[in-house]
């Protein structure tokens, strides 16, 4: 009986573990399946006026995996301690266009403009429990760095400022003069100071209201409007003055009368940009709002006379930047995302409530205190629902033509984020 029974429990258990198991589980890799990777090239320089251009062509071997094997090849970029994988599905070689293959460089920590050794190596998934690793080869990457690093550890604070005493502060940015920092802010009346590190430990105030700056001195008071503050480091003195550039037409808003459609400063190219919805006609820039200063193209070839020609444009929206470092400008068509839905102010019939784009980050879009109702939402472009996303399972990832999003009733700061376009997420603070 005793054998009877033991040979019944191993009968048991063998059916619990072909039960258990899956048909992939059953089989044997071969041992001796391996893949080679090979580069196009051993070095490579990225340059920007080479987007859209192919960088560099990974390729691997097919492995012989002793069985019908349903792969999933990953691609490994290695620099130190920080990696960067590139999904590529059962496709055996991957080309990298130029801007892709140069923000995998500087997710990797590279500095621009430095030849840098990067390893690289696949691995095939093979299920939850099978991985096959290539060898490591490596290539010398130089990247590009397209975006400035101007900040600084120095900020307005304020009850002038848009988040008063308590900050975060509004940024000051480095110059070409080391000793000088600049802040483009928009303020109401109050009072403001200058700090370090949004930090009380070292801050300055003007006490005799006369332009130099003191240790912990007074409070600086000011009247509402938009202004460029100059603030010298070595000298501890500063200016304030009203400053603003917009575009001005009868293709803009308000016309020729202004007031002007407003651009902002982008610290990352030093320059000043909006996205904007403009009619079939003509614009120009000016400074704040007036004809003292403006400037037009006199040779519609993308750069900038005082006082030139009225630029022609037609109707359709625009990426609009100004560059007053080399009197240069261009006028991009650009897709601009809102929000639209039952609790957004226009309701599901529109305009979409519009987002600008994060200028740190390319295809990551912002939308800073937008009030909305209890109800639901999406995002969309341009105002249409050719193309818009949802969220399927309701847990940040979007999808397109998904789910429309509950949301309560409150006050929110929503971060759109397409930098990976095949799976762009968002947030809702």
């Amino acid at each position: 009986m005793k054998i009877f029974l033991n040979n019944v429990l191993i009968l048991f258990a063998t059916t619990i573990f072909l039960v258990g198991c899956s048909k992939e589980d059953l089989t044997v890799l071969n041992p001796s399946a391996s893949t080679t990777v090979s580069l196009s090239v051993g070095e490579v320089t990225l340059n920007k006026d080479n987007a859209g251009q192919t960088a560099l062509t990974i390729s691997w071997d097919d492995p012989n995996y002793g069985y019908s094997a349903a792969v999933d090849y990953k691609i490994i970029f290695t620099n130190g301690e920080f990696s960067n994988s590139v999904a590529v599905g059962n496709s055996l070689f991957k080309e990298f266009e130029t801007v892709e293959l140069n923000k995998i460089l500087l997710n990797l920590g590279l500095e621009g403009n430095v030849p840098t050794p990067v390893s690289i190596q696949i691995k095939a998934i093979l299920s939850e429990y099978k991985e096959l690793e290539s060898n490591v080869t490596s290539l010398t990457a130089t990247a590009y760095v397209d975006k400035l690093d101007l900040s600084t550890s120095w900020g307005v604070v304020g009850s002038a400022t848009i988040n008063g005493w308590n900050g975060p502060d509004m940024p000051f940015y480095r110059t070409s003069n080391s000793d000088e920092l600049v802040a483009y802010v928009a303020l109401n009346d109050g009072e403001i100071k200058f700090r370090e590190n949004n930090d009380w430990t070292v801050n300055y105030g003007d006490d005799g209201n006369d332009g130099s700056l003191e240790p912990g001195g007074a409070n600086i008071p000011v009247s509402a409007g938009n202004y460029k503050i100059v603030f010298n480091i070595a000298n501890l003195t500063y200016t304030i003055e009203a400053y603003t550039w917009g575009l001005v037409g009868d293709a803009t808003t308000n016309g020729w009368g202004g007031p002007d459609m407003p651009l902002a400063y982008d610290s990352f190219s030093d320059t000043w940009k909006a996205v904007v919805t403009l009619g079939g006609g003509e614009i120009k820039f000016r400074f704040n709002n007036d004809w003292g200063l403006n400037y037009g193209d006199d040779g519609g070839d993308g750069s900038l006379e005082p006082g030139g020609a009225n630029i022609p444009v037609s109707a359709g929206n625009y990426l609009v930047t100004l560059d007053l470092n080399n009197l240069e400008y261009s006028i991009e068509p650009i897709d601009i995302w809102g929000i639209v839905g039952s609790a957004a102010p226009n309701g599901w019939g529109g305009p979409n409530v519009k987002f600008t784009p994060d200028y740190s980050t390319d295809g990551v879009w912002v939308l800073n205190g937008i009030t909305l109702t209890d109800g639901e939402i999406k995002f969309r472009t341009n105002d249409s629902w050719d193309v818009n996303y949802g969220d399927d399972g309701n847990d940040g990832t979007l999808e397109q033509n998904g789910a429309n999003i509950p949301v309560s009733a409150g006050t929110y700061n929503i971060v759109l984020d397409f930098s990976n376009p095949d799976a762009p997420t968002y947030t809702i603070n």
